[in-house]
């Protein structure tokens, strides 16, 4: 007789763990992801220290996505927009519309609706969410968690500093983290 009460069958591995030997390394994990269709319209949050290596990250992937021109860190604007104007095109045909925020300063929640984050996290595009801890219980869902940490435990204090390893793992938290996570498989 067939069992009454089945296991239900493994879903697809939530995690994945690496490791970024150097710049090059953080580079073509940026360039697996911005080949991903679901980064279209994902929100990815980015946990580390400072100086470990976030904003790198986002710039390469950002330029992976085919942004060009100068692409700063939003620490000072909390936001800083971006259009991939020579990447892959958003769902409607019109160049990818990219948010990048980082929260390190954030303190006021009514700063939320102030600055307008809610419309700006429900349009489409990609949201990439540095020091997101700062905005709890403000943002939406999450499609995918980064972190990312030096695997050297003296502090980094130079642009040399910038190319040593890191350790770093990527967690789906939704069927497009998933897809996501997909695309870092070999």
């Amino acid at each position: 007789m067939p069992p009454i009460v089945e296991t239900p069958a493994s879903a697809a591995p939530s995690l994945w763990h690496g490791r970024w030997a150097n710049e090059a390394d953080t580079q073509a994990f940026a360039t697996r992801l911005a080949a991903c269709p679901a980064i279209h319209n994902a929100t990815l949050t980015l946990q580390g220290d400072l100086g470990a290596g976030k904003t790198t990250f986002v710039r390469h992937l950002l330029r992976a996505l085919g942004v060009r021109g100068r692409i700063k860190s939003p620490t000072y604007a909390v936001v800083e927009p971006h259009s991939a104007v020579d990447g892959p095109s958003g769902p409607t045909g019109a160049p990818l519309a990219i948010w990048h925020f980082d929260f390190y300063r954030f303190t006021d929640p009514r700063e939320w609706e102030d600055a307008g984050f809610r419309e700006l996290f429900a349009s489409p595009g990609l949201k990439l969410v540095e020091w997101p801890e700062r905005a709890a219980g403000l943002m939406p869902a999450v499609d995918a968690d980064i972190h990312i940490e030096p695997e050297d435990t003296m502090p980094i204090t130079s642009d040399e500093d910038a190319d040593s390893p890191r350790s770093v793992s990527f967690t789906a938290l939704t069927p497009t983290g998933q897809h996501l996570l997909a695309a870092l498989q070999p």
